[in-house]
Formats: structure tokens, sequence, C-alpha cells
């Protein structure tokens, strides 16, 4: 395997094989879904311009933004049984470097049933080892909006306040979030703690020692969640690559407990999202639990590529007096030796190979 993988077709072959080792099997589903049914769940889309057009019946169609909400409606409960899915599907999104519609490759696992713990790990170590494919230079970061909600929850109940805080704290704009704290007058050994909690990153068990003293008592459930995961994220290879950060935050309307991100060096921005989405699923009218993850492989674009040293291992040079059966036999005999060829009937200056076979000295 590549250091880095230079394609999205060399990723998405890979990732398919990955995920299909652990039982997760490929789901297929239409490019169109009724517009109505994204304008319903628009808060959970990454943006909420949809490309929308009339079916030959009249019912308005959109392009699908996104697959885990199509997922979700093509699936059904199926009590003491764990649907597992991956999947590479276009989506239709507006591009946050061009501001115009663009055809993204989506790829991602999702786990929807009863969710454990252990679902919870396979899913961080899925995402990590899925990074670890495209390059070695990767982080994780992992969040709990249920132990981020504990807290905000025990510094205020209003509820205004508790989003108010959590758009600021997943902007990491601190300026506005003390504004807020002291538009309702929370305490000052609260928004210590919440100031705290989300200024701490890095390594699991340093950012468990730092944040465990304010913790107890306020969220004991979720911290006790977040160690047990981490001791189990201690046994993969590149644990140290897979760390704490409680500014990142998703919509809480949608995402509870364990949410992540995924970085890779070169890239800008998160090329991997995900996180447990039961609220989703209730607002779906399900029943089960669900968490999953998305990576978006058009960001691969941002990653300086590494040039291979040659085009093709061979460039074979023919004209119209070249014996053509010769040209075939040697091309399939070329091939046949696991070397890359390109047939050309003029110059070839521009392609870098290790030999030329010019058939035309023959001719």
């Amino acid at each position: 395997m590549n250091n880095i993988l230079r394609s999205e077709e060399k990723a998405i072959f890979a990732l398919r094989t990955l995920y299909q080792q652990y039982g997760y099997m490929p789901f297929k589903m239409s490019k169109f879904e009724e517009y109505e049914f994204y304008i319903q769940n628009k808060d959970f889309l990454v943006s909420d311009r949809i490309i929308s057009f009339n079916d030959t019946n009249g019912k308005l169609l959109a392009l699908k933004p996104d697959v885990t909400l199509s997922i979700i409606k093509n699936g059904e409960d199926k009590p003491g049984e764990k649907q597992k899915v991956c999947y590479n599907e276009n989506v239709y999104r507006v591009s946050d470097n061009t501001h115009q519609f663009k055809e993204i490759m989506q790829t991602g696992i999702e786990c929807i049933g009863e969710i454990d713990l252990y679902d919870l790990y396979e899913m961080v170590m899925l995402a990590s080892k899925s990074l670890s494919l495209i390059s070695d230079n990767f982080v994780i970061e992992i969040s709990h909006l249920g132990l981020i909600s504990a807290l905000l929850e025990d510094a205020c109940r209003n509820n205004n306040f508790k989003q108010e805080a959590l758009k600021y704290i997943a902007e990491k704009n601190s300026h506005d979030l003390i504004n807020t704290f002291d538009r309702y007058e929370i305490a000052d050994e609260k928004r210590e703690c919440i100031l705290k909690l989300i200024s701490v990153y890095g390594e699991r068990k340093s950012v468990i020692a730092e944040i465990e003293p304010s913790l107890k008592g306020v969220a004991d459930e979720f911290l006790a969640e977040l160690k047990a995961l981490s001791d189990m994220l201690d046994v993969l290879p590149f644990s140290e690559k897979i760390l704490f950060d409680f500014s990142t935050v998703n919509d809480i309307n949608y995402y509870n407990g364990i949410v992540f991100r995924g970085f890779i060096s070169g890239i800008s921005q998160s090329v991997l999202t995900g996180g447990q989405y039961d609220n989703l699923l209730k607002k779906m009218k399900r029943t089960s639990g669900a968490v999953g993850f998305a990576i978006y492989l058009d960001l691969l674009d941002e990653m300086p590529a590494d040039r291979a040293e040659y085009d093709v291992d061979t460039v074979i040079v023919y004209d119209q007096n070249t014996d053509k059966c010769r040209l075939a036999e040697m091309v399939e005999r070329t091939v046949g030796e696991n070397k890359t060829v390109s047939v050309q009937s003029g110059d070839s200056a521009n392609i870098r190979c290790k030999q030329i076979i010019d058939l035309r000295k023959e001719g």
C-alpha cells in the first residue's frame, strides 16, 4: 500500500475491503429522494441548498445531498439484530471552495441497532484504520455530547443557554461564550469547569486526569464511558493518534454521546466526521440507536500528490507499415510480464517510460 493513495478509486477499493472484513455489507440506494424528505431534516445536512427537479408525475425530487438519511429511511428496526452497512455514493452539495454545486464521492459505514460500547469502539477503530490507509499523518479527535450537555445543564436549565453555548463551543468562540455566561448569570465555578473542559486537548489519559476532578457528580456515567472506550483503543497500533477534544460538537438535536472527526496532514478541514445519532432515528420514528461516519473523498484532492517516476514501463511505437499481429502479440506479452504499456503511433517524447520499443524500424 502506498504511503498516500493518489486517487479516489484506490481509496474506495481499500476502504471497501476494510469494511467488509468487519462484516459491513454494501448498501446501494437511489440517486433521488423526495425533496420534502430533505427539507424536513435540513438541520442534519451540511448545507440546506439542494438540487431539485420535477419527476414525470409532477412530484418534486432531489439529488441526494446525504447518504445517512437515505439509509435510515429505507431501513427497518430488527430487535436483536444490528444492521451494518458500508457505501460508496455520490452526493450533491455546494463546495466550500467554489461555492458551486459539486458531485462528491462519499464513503462510510453505519451501524444501526442496540448500540453498545463495543460498537462505539469499532466505529472509532475503523475510522482510524480508514485514515491510516490514506495517510500515515492523521489524527482522530473524540468528544462526548452527553458529557458536554450534562455540564451545561448543571450550569443552567435554560435550553436557549444550552443551544447558544454549544454553538459558540463548536465555533471555538470563547469571547461570545463568556458573554453568554454573563447574560445567563452562570456561576464562576460552573463557567470555569466548562471553559476548562473545552480547552483541554490531546493524549486521552492526560485529558481524563485533568478534567475528572471537576466532573465528579455531574457527568460520572459519560466519563466512565469515555474511560472504557479509551482503554479499548489502547490496543490499536496508532492509539496515540486518537485524541480527546471536547470542542468537537455536532448538532445535539440529532447527535448524542460519542462524536468524532478525522484530519489528515495537508488538508485544511476534517475529511471524516461521525458519531452517535440516536436522536435522528427517534425523529424519524425509529426505535434503534445508530453510530456511523463518512469520509469525503473529494477533499483528498488537497493532498500533495507524489508523482511516480514513470508514467508506464514500456512505450511501443508503430506506424502503418507495422505488422499488426506482431504489435498485438508484443503488447500482450508485455502486459503478461506485469508491466504497464502505452501503444503510440507517433511521437512519445512526453511519456516517461523505462523502455521504448520502436516497431517502425522493423517495418
